[in-house]
């Protein structure tokens, strides 16, 4: 059984509720700018109470969190990535120190997941526990601390491409488009390689290609673009300095190869982390505004929060819109049966007979 009714009850209706929270983890606004924005329609509303209520809320949301995660490791892939946050009053830690942000990006096309997990460390172990028991294939940067899944059995470890092509990309910049012994050029030549194979990716994928139909595509065109690239850049690695510019990117490449040819044979694992990447930058924003969490329960809040509304506006909800409904309907649900209706991941139509299903009884 779930505890009953959330902490917020008595306190503030689910229109409020939810209007701060989107202000906050959609918006970008920190509280005390939503207390000054309260202040100008006459409304008393503090910032620390605010911050009671995103915490209590984020409490009670820890089980729809955790359904979230099982649905996310049905599924046969996932990214993970991960970005920085300042924590204060955390155990043993100064408040000028970074902890992280670890995110997760799955679920099946027709229902994407995106989960955050604060966590003071960056270890390897976090991301243990956050994937215990999934079987498929996690992609990930070229991040040591992701190297552990290579031996987890039933665990296939993607690489990106987007991270190899930034390491041409920084060369490049740094040389110049007509840089010194050629080091820009041979820089250019990888940079519009890896061009290349994106946009037959993409092009593949806008159109609408089957599985099997991407598959072949990638196996009689990407497949022998991939082979002569990695010819080339052992040959390079025999002629640059190991510990140039150029030669580091030679040397990252080499030594993501192993995971970087995985893509070719899973029409479901793209050729970069990019959903990922683009499914933390909501936060990124946001933390520009608001720079810090108060307390390592607040962080963790935060991330539910995150959670729960990013996985909403990837499903077609409107994010105030889905938790208006969610605080209404909160504290009903005693059953994970229950709050398994209420995720973001179902259908508005779901939701809406659910709600009714629940009137008549």
């Amino acid at each position: 059984m779930i505890p009953g009714g959330p902490a917020y009850r008595g306190m503030a209706g689910p229109g409020l509720l939810a209007f701060v929270m989107t202000s906050k983890f959609v918006d970008g606004l920190p509280f005390y700018r939503v207390e000054r924005l309260m202040g100008r329609l006459g409304v008393k509303l503090g910032r620390a109470t605010m911050c009671n209520w995103a915490r209590q809320i984020g409490d009670r949301l820890e089980r729809m969190w955790d359904l979230l995660l099982a649905q996310a490791k049905q599924y046969t892939w996932l990214q993970m990535d991960e970005t920085t946050v300042q924590v204060l009053n955390e155990p043993d830690k100064e408040n000028t120190t970074k902890s992280f942000m670890w995110v997760i990006r799955g679920g099946p096309p027709e229902r994407p997941i995106v989960l955050f997990h604060y966590d003071p460390s960056r270890s390897g172990t976090v991301a243990a526990r956050l994937l215990e028991d999934f079987q498929g294939t996690v992609q990930t940067d070229g991040y040591a601390g992701y190297d552990f899944l290579g031996r987890v059995p039933g665990v296939v470890h993607a690489g990106d491409w987007d991270h190899v092509r930034r390491k041409f990309a920084d060369v490049r910049k740094s040389l110049g488009r007509k840089g010194k012994s050629g080091k820009s050029g041979k820089a250019d030549e990888a940079w519009k390689l890896i061009g290349e194979m994106y946009q037959l990716e993409r092009e593949a994928r806008e159109q609408g290609d089957s599985d099997s139909a991407l598959l072949e595509m990638r196996d009689k065109q990407l497949r022998p673009k991939i082979a002569a690239f990695k010819t080339w850049l052992d040959h390079l690695a025999g002629c640059v300095p190991p510990k140039s510019l150029l030669g580091r990117a030679i040397q990252y490449a080499l030594g993501q190869w192993h995971k970087l040819d995985l893509f070719l044979d899973r029409a479901e694992v793209p050729m970069s982390t990019a959903l990922v990447e683009n499914a933390i930058r909501p936060y990124v924003i946001g933390r520009k505004a608001w720079l810090f969490s108060g307390s390592p329960e607040g962080a963790q809040a935060s991330a539910r929060i995150y959670s729960i509304v990013e996985t909403a506006k990837l499903n077609g909800w409107e994010p105030y819109v889905y938790l208006k409904q969610l605080f209404e309907r909160l504290p009903a649900a005693q059953t994970d049966e229950d709050l398994a209706l209420l995720l973001p991941t179902c259908s508005q139509e779901i939701i809406a007979y659910s709600a009714g299903h629940d009137a008549t009884h």
